[in-house]
């Protein structure tokens, strides 16, 4: 009796051929040469002691024994892939979270990587600030809650608090702070129409609004942070998430003055999830994400 392992590589390369009937087609879908393709149905060959196919002009034919092979070998592949996509799945946590926070998210996904390389996050960017998980395929958000937390299962990641930042060359030479009469000779960046970052901070600090005389919105308050980094102009951002970008020297803060308007930023997920496999590496997940964050705020 022949113990030995098949080998399996040669196997499913049968399977996918014979649905082909066509090495090219069927390297296409292995991502191989149509070479390897046919290497490995011949090495198989010998091992069952029979041929699968039979080479013609028109392409490839299934022997009588390949014919009854088929159907068996198939059927395990098929299972195989049914035992081990949900776990697959499992492995990567499907995310979400708004453009303006990507430049502090990816920092402290990097180290989320370092720390469990194991645990894989599909990450989707949305200029939306919400997600509803009724009707949303992820397992994980960060949003921006204006009028207080959401209503599912959440940790507060920080608090918006905004100041103006701009590059810095911006500043005259041997200035590390602008006076608040200097702000009219710079473009103020708005990623708003109704510029109400740039108006509520004026008004906290007693600045004539009379300043904003030069004016850019954007889309995004990422591409307005963009904007500012290459000398665009003066941006209000919220100091959290040009963090890496101060510390880096990309842009300073001429103002000492900020304003903290209420919202923040959430960490929320999914109530309740469909599998023991998933839920378990997204807790892993989840506590991994919640000590990168108390790291790195140390």
């Amino acid at each position: 009796m022949n113990n030995r392992i098949p080998p399996l590589n040669a196997l499913h390369a049968f399977v996918v051929t014979a649905r082909h009937l066509n090495f090219t087609r069927a390297a296409e879908e292995l991502f191989v040469t149509q070479g390897a393709v046919s290497r490995q149905v011949a090495s198989l060959e010998p091992w069952l002691g029979f041929s699968l196919f039979q080479r013609h002009a028109r392409g490839l034919r299934l022997t009588s024994q390949g014919s009854q092979l088929l159907p068996e070998v198939r059927e395990v592949f098929e299972q195989l892939f049914r035992v081990t996509n949900p776990v697959k799945e499992g492995r990567s946590i499907r995310m979400k979270a708004p453009t303006c926070a990507m430049r502090w998210l990816v920092a402290h996904l990097m180290m989320l990587e370092q720390r469990r390389p194991d645990i894989h996050v599909s990450l989707t960017t949305t200029t939306e600030h919400g997600i509803d998980f009724r009707h949303e395929d992820f397992d994980v958000a960060v949003v921006f809650a204006p009028d207080g937390a959401p209503r599912h299962y959440y940790s507060k990641l920080f608090d918006e608090v905004l100041s103006p930042v701009l590059a810095p060359h911006l500043l005259l030479a041997g200035q590390t702070t602008l006076l608040p009469e200097q702000l009219a000779r710079l473009t103020q960046l708005h990623p708003t129409h109704d510029q109400r970052d740039w108006k509520l901070w004026l008004k906290t600090h007693r600045i004539d609004e009379q300043v904003m005389c030069r004016n850019q919105q954007f889309y995004t308050m990422d591409l307005a942070i963009s904007a500012a980094i290459q000398s665009f102009g003066i941006e209000m951002a919220d100091v959290t998430l040009v963090a890496e970008d101060i510390r880096r020297q990309r842009l300073v803060m001429p103002f000492s003055e900020t304003v903290k308007i209420g919202a923040a930023y959430y960490l929320v997920h999914r109530p309740g999830l469909g599998g023991r496999v998933q839920s378990e590496w997204l807790t892993d997940f989840l506590a991994t994400f919640t000590d990168c964050l108390t790291a790195d705020a140390t």
